[in-house]
């Protein structure tokens, strides 16, 4: 299995991807793992990337739009064995692929473009534009 000629993901990488969110998201909303780093947290899955072989996932975690701390990020490893068990059972794949944890930062980086956005430094030199666009 191979990325398309412009280097995207092809649409089988797409869709198993999507299919293992959807997994990894079931099984925390059931939080049936026990690591005292992972009690109370509540992980959103924002998205899964998968290889090309699909032996391998990474997917992109936050904590309800927050960062996960360095050591919810290491309970997370920590459980990932019983988290690829319950995603082999809930998806159908030839392989249980090995699940890599990413933090997921796209939240945090849109709230600080839009905090750059709103200075008033900035919103002065958009004000010309915005009366030549008129």
């Amino acid at each position: 299995m191979k990325h398309t000629k412009t280097g995207a993901p092809s649409q089988r990488m797409l869709r198993v991807a999507e299919e293992i969110r959807h997994a990894l998201s079931a099984v925390f909303m059931r939080a049936d793992f026990h690591d005292p780093d992972l009690h109370g947290v509540h992980v959103t899955v924002t998205e899964v990337r998968a290889s090309p072989d699909l032996k391998h996932m990474t997917a992109f975690v936050s904590a309800l739009g927050r960062d996960l701390t360095p050591e919810q990020m290491a309970g997370l490893r920590r459980v990932s064995p019983f988290l690829r068990r319950e995603v082999a059972h809930a998806v159908r794949l030839k392989y249980a692929p090995d699940l890599h944890f990413q933090p997921d930062t796209a939240l945090g980086y849109a709230q600080h473009i839009s905090e750059v956005m709103h200075r008033p430094e900035v919103q002065r030199d958009l004000a010309p534009r915005k009366a030549e666009e008129e």
